[in-house]
């Protein structure tokens, strides 16, 4: 009991010891660390985090166990990572760069993403619209609803865009004759970002071979990021979503709405139905009040 009560004395006196820059010191570094891994979420660069925090553990553990060679190797590996981060992460440097440079600090700092907005409703829709059409005239389409982890990558291979998704727009784009029919359109916060844009192919060997490449470029970019894909074939007119290297195939229009609305608006979805189910509960109150008020008059 004394050992707890003088181990209670020194925290207390421990905290007696901190001043408030103290608390803003490390209020500054958890915010720091905290934008470190949305950032390191949203560019897939979770398997290299994952890799270095291995080499550095491994390197630890060397240095504990007295293991010279292996800890030189080690040390060597760590200096070259360095220049090879750097050029890896060339891209993400060079755009964070140029948002403080370009006095854009809120966008550098800001949150990950905003609350679901009308455009995204919106653009859901429209798609859900154009896709009716599509499938109608069995006219092959490609559409990524991005998600956390960013596309700049495919949105460079293809024409950057930055327009409200119209389902008159989105059909002449995949028009047949169209430059930028055989790529994708890339759609993110509710916006056209990019047309014509290449993705990567899945690696699944599994895939049935009635899969064209349309099919298996949307499964690939799911496979590989959180982004929710819709696709219409050329062959058949057949609707499909890929999500999470799924691919749900002979979609209705009205299945398919349902389905994008369930994974880019969830939140959305859990506010409306909360909403409906006080409304129902008053009105409810309301009858049965109305109810025993009758029954007392009775």
């Amino acid at each position: 009991m004394e050992q707890i009560i003088v181990m209670a004395e020194r925290v207390i006196s421990n905290f007696g010891m901190i001043a408030i820059t103290d608390i803003i010191d490390i209020a500054i570094m958890a915010f720091l660390i905290y934008k470190l891994i949305i950032l390191i979420s949203s560019t897939n660069s979770g398997k290299v985090a994952r890799g270095i925090i291995f080499l550095i553990a491994a390197l630890a553990m060397s240095s504990l166990c007295n293991l010279y060679t292996v800890s030189w190797l080690l040390n060597r590996a760590l200096e070259v990572g360095v220049l090879a981060l750097i050029i890896l992460f060339q891209p993400e440097l060079r755009k964070l760069l140029e948002q403080v440079g370009s006095s854009r600090l809120g966008k550098v700092f800001s949150g990950s993403r905003a609350a679901v907005s009308d455009e995204l409703d919106a653009a859901i829709t429209q798609t859900v619209e154009a896709y009716g059409d599509l499938s109608k005239s069995k006219t092959g389409a490609l559409i990524v609803f991005e998600r956390n982890n960013t596309l700049d990558d495919a949105i460079r291979t293809g024409t950057a865009l930055d327009t409200v998704v119209n389902s008159e727009l989105l059909k002449n784009i995949f028009w047949n004759k169209a430059p930028l029919h055989d790529g994708a359109v890339i759609i993110r916060n509710g916006r056209i970002v990019g047309a014509g844009c290449m993705l990567p192919m899945s690696g699944n060997l599994n895939l049935s071979r009635e899969l064209g490449m349309r099919h298996r470029a949307g499964i690939g970019v799911s496979e590989q990021t959180d982004a929710v894909v819709a696709i219409v074939s050329e062959e058949t007119g057949s609707i499909s979503v890929a999500v999470g290297g799924m691919l749900k195939r002979h979609l209705a229009p009205e299945t398919m709405e349902r389905l994008l609305r369930n994974e880019l608006t969830p939140e959305k979805k859990e506010d409306e139905s909360s909403i409906f189910n006080r409304l129902g509960a008053m009105l409810q109150g309301r009858k049965e009040g109305k109810s025993n008020g009758e029954n007392n008059k009775k």
